[in-house]
């Protein structure tokens, strides 16, 4: 198979996948798998560990090795490519029941409802960290937009993507003063002195943002012994943290990073970009503009940050705003790669198989949360907090391997992943056929 200059990276595959395009697939399965690299963080070890090194394994040098490189590469750049393909999504929907004179708005409602359903389940009962919910959210959002032209589209997301920087920049002061207050106040109740409603309201509220924000060992040492204890104990703990994520989370960073960067990717499918329409030439100097704007920010930003000894504070006003940017940027420099390999058919077999992991991509990543959380909390093996930083990416490896053998083997007898046949069953009430 040949791609010439000009046209989309259209695939011949079959069933319902004639339509299916190449490029979507692989930058989904490429994608998805990357966003893993991240998480595995936080499936190994406490949330604040997550971007900080020194909550946990400190600065040895296959630990901030690790770090620097994920962070560099990886940090918000494949979860910013899979909310781009996530709009892009939305206008290939639309378009293909456009073709068909189907009836849209109502199917992609009711798909995108049982996904906030299955999100719900995923945060509560599986793992902390789901997206599924904030994705379903925003979906439902950025459905409003479906027909403006490409330039209001990123027009607003270019209004929308700074306000996350703005409510940081604005809720850091005061966290620092909510967090000096709190420690005067735990000092007068050392010294004996019973606090009024008032002031033990404040002193509350500090202690419930407190783990999110500055945990302390103790409170660290608690989540460590909640994690490797039995499913009852990891489901209490884990209750509080997706309330934070699905409440929190969605007001602070999703409507505006997750919903600015879905409305970017139906401009850049509506362009044609994220298809493989435009030429090569296109692509080439898009990765060379990505990585060449992004790359010296994300270096800068993991240089800064080390310095300051990733103060929460810091990351909050100044230190987080050079990956912010740049995560964006390196992902166009990744999705142009990607298409250009694809293209050239240079790595076919295996981008072959990294389109199989895109086609049943919600089936993977549901996949990760149940391995993972199997590895490393306490009804499992009980490895949390117990594998270094750079071990834990040998699990990323294996769990890579597999899914890119397994997910091509699974689409030769199947039509869709298990869980997008049960997601494709419960959007049009009845069940679909499997078999391929």
């Amino acid at each position: 198979m040949s791609y010439p200059d000009q046209l989309p990276c259209t695939q011949a595959a079959p069933v319902t996948a004639a339509e299916r395009l190449v490029c979507l697939d692989a930058l989904r399965g490429v994608a998805v798998l990357g966003i893993l690299v991240m998480n595995i963080y936080a499936f190994a070890m406490p949330l604040a560990a997550y971007s900080n090194p020194l909550t946990m394994g400190g600065t040895a040098p296959l630990n901030i090795g690790t770090w620097f490189f994920t962070h560099l590469l990886f940090d918000q750049k494949f979860m910013s490519i899979f909310s781009m393909l996530f709009g892009a999504g939305l206008i290939m929907m639309m378009d293909r029941a456009a073709a068909r004179a189907a009836a849209f708005g109502r199917i992609y409602y009711r798909r995108t409802l049982w996904l906030l359903a299955l999100g719900m389940l995923h945060g509560y009962f599986i793992w902390f960290g789901d997206i599924l919910f904030h994705y379903a959210l925003m979906g439902m959002f950025v459905f409003l937009f479906r027909n403006k032209s490409p330039k209001v589209l990123i027009t607003i997301a270019c209004c929308m993507l700074p306000v996350t920087l703005l409510i940081n920049f604005a809720s850091s002061f005061y966290v620092e003063e909510l967090q000096t207050t709190a420690i005067e106040l735990e000092q007068l109740q050392l010294e004996g002195e019973t606090l009024d409603e008032e002031r033990q309201k404040k002193l509350d509220e500090w202690l419930e943002v407190r783990p999110f924000f500055a945990p302390t060992d103790e409170e660290i040492n608690d989540n460590v012994r909640a994690h490797k204890g039995n499913y009852l104990d990891v489901l209490a703990h884990r209750a509080p943290f997706v309330v934070f994520m699905q409440i929190n989370v969605t007001l602070i960073f999703v409507i505006w990073r997750v919903g600015g960067l879905m409305l970017i990717g139906m401009a850049l499918m509506k362009l044609g970009v994220l298809s493989g329409e435009r030429s090569s030439d296109f692509y080439r100097k898009m990765a060379l503009w990505g990585y060449g704007t992004g790359l010296p920010l994300t270096i800068y930003s993991a240089f800064i940050l080390n310095a300051h000894d990733f103060d929460p504070l810091y990351v909050a006003r100044i230190g987080g705003i050079p990956n912010y940017i740049g995560s964006v940027l390196v992902a166009f420099g990744h999705i142009a790669v990607v298409i250009l390999i694809v293209r050239s058919e240079k790595l076919k077999r295996l981008f072959d198989r990294f389109a199989a992991v895109g086609r049943m991509a919600l089936s993977n990543y549901l996949t990760h949360s149940i391995v993972m959380t199997t590895v490393f909390y306490g009804y499992g093996l009980g490895l949390y907090a117990a594998v270094p930083r750079f071990w834990q990416q040998g699990f990323v490896v294996a769990m890579i391997g597999v899914q890119l053998l397994v997910s091509p083997w699974w689409l030769t007898r199947f039509r869709f992943g298990p869980v997008e046949w049960l997601w494709r069953s419960l959007t049009y009430g009845q069940r679909q056929p499997m078999r391929q």
